[in-house]
Parts: C-alpha cells; structure tokens; sequence
C-alpha cells in the first residue's frame, strides 16, 4: 500500500458505484491476481461480463495487470494497494457528488451487512472478532492525527493474498467517525 492518500477521483467513484466491481475487487484483495475466467467463476459471473468490468477497473487505476502472470491473449490482474480517500462532497461537481453519496450509503450497507454476518457465524472463531464502540471530544485536528494513526496501524499490520504470512486470514476492519447527531 502507498504511504501517501490518494484521493478518489470521479473517474474511480464511477468505477466503484457498481456492486459487481466491487465484488471482483473484493477477489483480487482476498485470493491475489486473476483473470476474467478464474475471477468469473469465483463471483458467478461469466468471462466476457467480468473482463469488460476489469478494463473499467483498470481505467479507473483500481487494478493493474500482473504481467508476471499474464501469457498471450489471457490477462491476469491485481488490486493496486493505496490508502484511498473520499473527496470532500463539497469539491465535488454536483453529478459527482450524487455518484459519491450514492457509493458511501451502499458501502456503508454492505459493511453493516458484512459485520452483521461475520458476528453470526463466528462460532469457533469468535477470536478473530472484535470491536470497540467509543466517543470523546476531539478537535478537528485531533480528529483527522487519530484518522492517519489509524491508516499507519493497517499499513503495519496488513498484509496482501501474496505476502500474507502463515496462519493469516483475511479480515474486515472499518472505521468512521462523524460529529454525534444527536448532540
């Protein structure tokens, strides 16, 4: 993962308001590289629909080609590693703006979804789930030196499907903070 945040350009925001794109995103940051039929396969989707979703992707600079493992007419692929960042809506052109909320609210349901399930089906693996809940007053400052703590502990203790050590699996981790609307 790059050190420096890159912020999401409209072109990537478009890229990812697609659920399916995501998912095959989803792929390549889990299993490592793959082309459009392994990638097909693993997201019941066929070849031709996911290598015209991956040249989106790439266009967007999501994902690369893994040229090590490409041969001939068959390109594999991988997640590009980067801390991405939502733009401020308000720099936004209004069309973009709409793309980037609509993107947020689905991710943020996909997350609640995903928490949802991983907290229901952790029966033996009930240590590898955790979470906090906390609050506190914070300066504006404040908040965003904790928000780049936060980044520099993924980059130290993440890892990608290619150079995740022994006994690694993969992991969900969000964090969001907002102003306290009830206040």
């Amino acid at each position: 993962m790059s050190d420096a945040p890159v912020e999401q350009s409209p072109l990537t925001l478009k890229a990812l308001s697609s659920p399916l794109r995501r998912k095959i995103l989803h792929h390549l940051g889990v299993h490592g590289p793959g082309n459009s039929t392994t990638i097909g396969k693993a997201i019941d989707e066929s070849s031709g629909t996911t290598s015209y979703h991956l040249r989106l992707l790439a266009q967007a600079g999501l994902i690369e080609e893994a040229t090590e493992r490409s041969n001939g007419r068959e390109r594999w692929w991988r997640a590009v590693k980067a801390d991405r960042r939502m733009p401020l809506l308000s720099t936004l052109t209004d069309e973009d703006r709409t793309v980037a909320e609509v993107l947020q609210r689905s991710r943020f349901e996909e997350d609640l979804e995903l928490l949802q399930a991983a907290f229901a089906q952790r029966g033996d693996d009930e240590r590898w789930t955790g979470g906090s809940r906390a609050g506190g007053h914070m300066t504006l400052a404040e908040l965003h030196e904790f928000h780049e703590e936060y980044v520099k502990l993924l980059h130290r203790y993440s890892h990608g499907p290619e150079d995740a050590p022994p006994g690694s699996r993969p992991v969900i981790i969000r964090w969001y903070a907002a102003p306290d609307p009830r206040v």
